[in-house]
């Protein structure tokens, strides 16, 4: 059995609740934000490119971006393989895309799918669940896999292959479906929670990630973001090496 899952945190949850024989492919690409265009057409330059335009020039250790086309690669060969797949997912749209994105590579396929549900099906702040969130004896009496229906596996193939064509920045998860949207309102979340004195961009960056439904915002994209907005002239960054955003300083111009 193959155990799929959307990130190494979520896989360190999982493991310890399976059976011998089974094995856990983790996925770490975050689906939800940047450019799906050429995700599936490996090298995926387009892709890696945009997480090397994300990531700190200076961070270690630096993730190795070869892995979203690996995953392609992977996914392509997925249908030929003997074990049967299970995916665990919660309420994040990088968790839900990686369903979908699961389920177009076996869609008429003769392997069968289950899930594990995870998440509460309401993506909002208050009550969104992910599969690294949940306390170890809560995640095993979730461990309930359920058969993926052929009806529901063509829908989550459809609306995967809509979002890659779609193309857009980011990717919320709203009431069981995938909506596009540029930066935009990411960007104005960040500015507006600065002022004009400094504060501690960790501490703004908190602060968006407790009013984002729909879309579970990483450290690394709002600092990337919060990196693009100094360079456009409307924050200032102090103390801002490239290294990463802990001592980093922010403020509103």
């Amino acid at each position: 059995m193959w155990h799929i899952t959307c990130g190494d945190l979520a896989a360190e949850s999982v493991r310890p609740l399976l059976a011998d024989g089974s094995e856990v492919r983790v996925l770490r690409d975050d689906l939800a934000v940047g450019p799906l265009a050429d995700i599936e057409t490996p090298p995926c330059a387009e892709r890696v490119a945009f997480w090397e335009g994300v990531w700190p020039t200076g961070m270690t250790p630096r993730p190795d971006f070869a892995g979203v086309a690996a995953d392609a690669e992977w996914l392509v060969a997925l249908a030929s393989h003997s074990r049967p797949v299970t995916v665990w997912h919660g309420d994040s749209a990088s968790e839900q895309l990686m369903l979908a994105r699961v389920a177009a590579a076996l869609e008429g396929s003769a392997l069968p799918i289950q899930e594990v549900v995870c998440g509460t099906g309401d993506s909002r702040v208050s009550t969104r669940m992910a599969v690294s969130m949940r306390a170890p004896e809560t995640l095993a009496a979730l461990y309930q896999p359920r058969l993926v229906e052929p009806v529901r596996i063509a829908d989550l193939a459809n609306q995967w292959r809509a979002a890659v064509e779609e193309n857009a920045a980011i990717r919320r998860w709203i009431d069981g479906r995938f909506h596009g949207e540029d930066h935009q309102r990411i960007d104005h979340q960040l500015t507006e929670a600065c002022s004009q004195d400094n504060r501690p961009l960790a501490r703004v960056m908190a602060e968006v990630m407790g009013d984002c439904d729909g879309i579970f915002a990483t450290d690394m994209y709002l600092y990337w973001r919060a990196r693009e907005l100094a360079r456009q002239g409307v924050l200032a960054l102090g103390g801002d090496k490239g290294e990463g955003y802990q001592s980093v300083q922010v403020r509103r111009l």
